[in-house]
């Protein structure tokens, strides 16, 4: 078998499925035997990044470092986050990983670069706009992050909750009032930061694609390419 991509899920477990889908979608393949042989850790029992970062609540290290661990003896070669804000525990990961690693943060700014644009909104929960994982690489490199204001950014948390509890509708009809404000302020391309956003944004998503620079589909994009070259 050739090398196994290990994903590093359950955070939360509908964005874990999302990343496994477009795994499906994105891969150029006409039979089942030429698809990217996967191993998918979702265990949802992970303390919550968010509150972890910014209330000092349980760090989701140890259970993240355990289940990585847990792909590596599964036979992954090369392992992915599905989750944006647990990004900022990467470096600390990276350094206990046995095999290859791949970042959404790079992934997605990677791509970003490519589309020549200058103005960039941002979605993302509390936790990842803080710590800074987008815009400090993006204003190196000359591009103006546009993130909500401080009451606005209360229901973009609202909103992902909301869908990670089972209320869809409300969910999205939260986010894409939040979606609209970056634009009016000038966004040109909007990130969706964090892996319950493009699920929020389906089908807006469907309706304007340029719009949107979907972070989950670029790290897959990122996993594939490193698939076909390793």
């Amino acid at each position: 078998m050739k090398n196994i991509i290990g994903i590093l899920g359950g955070m939360g477990p509908a964005a874990t499925a999302d990343m496994f889908q477009k795994f499906i979608q994105l891969t150029p393949a006409h039979c089942d035997q030429e698809h990217i042989p996967l191993v998918i850790s979702s265990i949802p029992d992970i303390p919550d990044r968010t509150t972890s970062i910014l209330h000092e609540g349980e760090s989701p290290l140890p259970a993240m470092e355990e289940y990585m661990h847990g792909l590596e003896r599964a036979g992954a070669k090369c392992i992915i986050i599905a989750c944006n804000t647990a990004h900022y525990w990467y470096n600390d990961l990276k350094k206990k990983c046995n095999v290859d690693m791949l970042n959404i943060i790079d992934s997605t700014i990677s791509e970003i670069l490519s589309t020549g644009k200058n103005k960039v909104g941002i979605l993302a929960t509390d936790a990842t706009l803080s710590t800074q994982l987008y815009q400090k690489t993006l204003e190196k490199c000359g591009i103006t992050c546009l993130i909500p204001e401080k009451s606005s950014q209360k229901q973009v948390m609202e909103s992902i909750y909301l869908y990670k509890s089972g209320e869809i509708e409300k969910s999205e009809e939260l986010m894409l009032i939040q979606r609209d404000e970056l634009i009016n302020r000038g966004a040109e391309i909007i990130i969706l930061g964090c892996t319950e956003v493009p699920l929020i944004l389906e089908k807006a998503m469907k309706e304007n694609p340029s719009l949107y620079e979907d972070s989950t589909a670029a790290l897959v994009r990122a996993a594939i390419n490193w698939y076909k070259t390793h």
